[in-house]
């Protein structure tokens, strides 16, 4: 009988570590993966069905950036307050009708005001969500942030094989399709948020007996903030520039394709085990690692411009970018007292986000005026080894306890 209630009792406790964390997945599939990069496989033939010029295709791009930095500070003031599942269930909320209005307008301003509903919805869930489940599971607090980010690789995956199979058996207007499968899946990631997600609210006594620092005051948080920045930076510009550079060197559209898949089947496996790595041997070292591998990764296409050079570009960041994603973010998350959690990690991933305004525009402009894609992904290559600077400096104050 006692064994029976015992087997009982660790089911339940099991299910209360996995169910939260299968949900954490499932928001960052939606947020991230769907809301954000699924665009890039959309968009030709959403342009080519409502005439889009390619300004306006870029433009929509664009918005989701915007909605995503003028709220992400926002979203992380209101996780701290009301706790991060409320903040959370908001997000999905807005990517959920922000998917509909896709699903449906042909309209332009339509497109921008769902394209903006993404960006806004992705603000209030992802970082919340990392702080949450951070905060909840303190002594796997990197394993959690990395199996939570491999959300992402599951769900670049998903879209690469839902939207040229729904293109291929419905015809080209059947991107709208996509757009409602997202839909309902983000629309089911708010009912398992609302059922798993834990529910943590910081008292009153407590917020008020939390040192109420401002975040850029905060050394550690500054460093670890301009470090999000150079890998935003530099991965955007890899993910939006490195496909045509194979493409350019001679590499056929299949082959870099699967190249690209093969980033994604990686980064599955890679997020969660560089969080192990990262509980055991300790943040500054994982992330030590990660950039210098990162940084190696991304010159080898510029010395080998092959087959080989960029296939081992794809292994080599496929198995360390998320390395990268999750000791900065759990390093934000250490850097302050547990109350200031979320506003930390909303703090530094608005230097994330307006690295990813800076970089495609840089990288853009050294391709097309600077010597093409050599020189714009050595200077990426550059930036990471600033990275890797900022980095050591971040392992050297890391050594110091909070006060």
């Amino acid at each position: 009988m006692q064994a029976n209630e015992q087997r009982g009792k660790d089911k339940q406790d099991t299910l209360a570590v996995v169910l939260p964390i299968l949900t954490g997945m499932l928001v960052t599939l939606v947020t991230v993966a769907y809301a954000r990069l699924a665009f890039g496989l959309i968009l030709p033939f959403m342009r080519a069905d409502l005439g889009l010029t390619y300004q306006q295709a870029g433009n929509l791009g664009t918005i989701v950036s915007l909605g995503y930095l003028f709220l992400v500070m926002v979203a992380g003031i209101m996780a701290a307050r009301w706790g991060g599942r409320i903040a959370v269930m908001l997000g999905l909320c807005l990517t959920t009708l922000g998917f509909v209005v896709l699903s449906l307008s042909s309209q332009l301003p339509l497109l921008v005001l769902a394209m903006l509903l993404l960006g806004c919805g992705t603000a209030f869930a992802y970082t919340p969500v990392i702080s949450l489940l951070a905060g909840s599971f303190p002594r796997r607090r990197g394993a959690v942030i990395g199996m939570t980010n491999s959300g992402i690789g599951v769900g670049i995956l998903s879209a690469s094989a839902l939207v040229p199979y729904l293109i291929e058996s419905f015809g080209p207007t059947a991107w709208r399709w996509a757009w409602a499968v997202f839909a309902v899946i983000s629309a089911a990631a708010f009912a398992a948020s609302a059922a798993y997600l834990p529910r943590v609210r910081i008292s009153a006594a407590a917020a008020k007996a939390a040192p109420q620092v401002p975040m850029y005051r905060n050394s550690r948080i500054n460093l670890t903030g301009l470090l999000y920045g150079v890998v935003g930076t530099t991965y955007i510009a890899q993910t939006t520039f490195m496909y045509s550079f194979a493409l350019e060197s001679g590499m056929s559209a299949v082959t870099a394709g699967r190249m690209s898949a093969l980033l994604g089947i990686l980064s599955i496996f890679a997020a969660p085990s560089w969080g192990y790595i990262s509980d055991r041997f300790g943040r500054p070292r994982a992330l030590l690692v990660a950039i210098a591998l990162n940084t190696v990764g991304t010159f080898l296409p510029v010395l080998w411009p092959t087959v080989p050079g960029f296939t081992m570009h794809y292994l080599v960041l496929g198995c360390t970018v998320s390395g990268m994603f999750t000791s900065i973010l759990t390093m934000a998350a250490e850097s302050v007292e547990p109350q200031q959690a979320p506003r930390a990690t909303s703090y530094v991933t608005l230097f994330y986000a307006m690295g990813q305004f800076v970089g495609p525009a840089l990288a853009g402009l050294l391709i097309e005026h600077a010597g093409g894609f050599k020189t714009a992904f050595t200077a990426s290559s550059l930036v990471l080894a600033l990275g890797f600077v900022l980095a050591c400096r971040l392992a050297w104050l890391s050594r110091t306890p909070l006060r």
